[in-house]
């Protein structure tokens, strides 16, 4: 079997291990271009909602899926990874309880794969990690099969480049990078993702890519903490970053805008820097730039904090004894995934501060599930005029398009806008 002929032909069928973000996307934009996709994923509910034409993500419209299920498929049945010609691999890789790499859902996954893979099948691993993990981790992992990669199957790296609600840029025209173990292997990744991505980038191995993905997201998490550090210090001389940020961005050359924030959230810019540091260890090699911007972006929630205790005590009120209610718990604008979320770390410094009562409002997320950060689950609040004005402060950590700040402005409830939702001077409304 000619499996780059396959490909082309669209006679190849493809896998996605891992139904997430970024997952979900690929496989469907493999559908639209009728390739037949199976979509694998450990959660039963995920894989049901999916074979029946639902989506569980906001940006995702059901009829996206509907429209495409004659092609897609959806299991939990990891018998079947011996189906597809090409397999991809988009699960997590967070960091663990001491902040170094976790990359346990790649191993178990090349494990399931391993028992099942058989020749011509090309691998290709999506998720961020550090440089080395594609040929020191998984090839070795997908070999305890008896196969031999490079000769008998075909493994590349092609980072996923998702941003979840960014209208501007989707799935098929975000250029893609590959790199391969051996040349045939890039070859053969190249051709499978030029079938639904405008433009392939490949280089020149699995290590160049891998390390390509961590520079960008490197690139935003340094430059965030700059314009974080200089928020503080702007507020200290009674100046407006966000003003001073507008001004400087209408010069047309060597200078592009990053905006501050009550923290960093999410899958990548908070993680993704910290797989570099880990692995530079390994060559006695500090990244001190990396972990200072760790460290500032870690006390924007303080920053937020501090602003409002503040505040407060101007009102002659306390933080204890205050009701606080958070709006947006998401990550960020527009998105329903609290990954990583300075909003849920706000809330959880103001639980441990004993604040009388600490509330969020999202209409994304209506439920924080129980996990490491969260002990037990919590709900939306209903969002209108009576409930809000309950409250003695509302914090805006996530600027949601879809919420009417007019009426939160208008219960006169003490405002600390992070994200500068308000851009005029209002007496109620305090800039963190």
């Amino acid at each position: 079997m000619d499996i780059e002929k396959n490909i082309q032909n669209k006679r190849a069928l493809i896998g996605v291990v891992g139904l997430g973000y970024v997952g979900l996307p690929l496989a469907l934009n493999f559908a639209e271009k009728r390739f037949k996709v199976i979509g694998f994923d450990t959660d039963r509910e995920k894989v049901e909602l999916l074979n029946t034409g639902k989506s569980y993500i906001s940006h995702i419209p059901d009829k996206k899926i509907k429209k495409v299920l004659k092609y897609f498929t959806a299991t939990t049945d990891t018998e079947r990874l011996s189906l597809p010609d090409a397999i991809i691999i988009c699960v997590p890789t967070p960091l663990d309880a001491h902040r170094e790499p976790d990359i346990t859902f790649i191993k178990n996954t090349a494990i399931e794969i391993s028992k099942h893979l058989r020749k011509a099948q090309l691998i290709s691993l999506e998720s961020t990690t550090y440089p080395g993990t594609t040929r020191e981790v998984l090839v070795p992992e997908l070999e305890k099969s008896g196969l031999k990669a490079g000769k008998d199957f075909f493994v590349i790296f092609s980072p996923e480049r998702e941003d979840p609600g960014n209208k501007s840029f989707k799935t098929g025209i975000i250029p893609k990078i590959v790199g391969g173990i051996t040349p045939r292997s890039l070859k053969l990744g190249t051709t499978l993702y030029q079938q639904i991505i405008d433009r392939v980038v490949p280089v020149s191995s699995v290590e160049i890519a891998e390390a390509a993905k961590l520079l960008e997201n490197i690139y935003r998490s340094v430059n965030i903490t700059l314009v974080n550090e200089l928020k503080m210090l702007f507020d200290r001389m009674k100046l407006d970053i966000w003003e001073i940020i507008e001004a400087a961005k209408t010069k047309p050359f060597g200078f592009h805008a990053f905006y501050p924030g009550p923290g960093l959230g999410g899958h990548c810019i908070p993680i993704d820097p910290f797989y570099l540091t880990w692995k530079a260890r390994e060559y006695d090699f500090h990244t001190r730039f990396i972990e200072l911007a760790g460290e500032i972006n870690n006390q924007m929630p303080y920053f937020v904090i501090d602003k409002l205790i503040d505040a407060l005590n101007r009102r002659g009120k306390t933080l204890q004894g205050s009701k606080i209610l958070i709006i947006g718990i998401a990550y960020k604008k527009d998105v329903d995934d609290a990954r990583e979320s300075p909003g849920i770390k706000i809330m959880k410094i103001l639980e441990e501060k004993d604040v009388k009562k600490v509330d969020y409002y999202d209409p994304y997320i209506p439920e924080i599930i129980k996990s490491r950060q969260i002990p037990h689950p919590i709900h939306s609040i209903k969002f209108n005029k009576k409930t809000i004005s309950d409250y003695d402060a509302c914090i805006i950590a996530a600027d949601h398009s879809c919420i009417d700040y007019n009426l939160i402005l208008s219960t006169g409830c003490l405002i600390i806008d992070s994200r500068n939702v308000y851009k005029k001077n209002y007496t109620n409304v305090v800039k963190a």
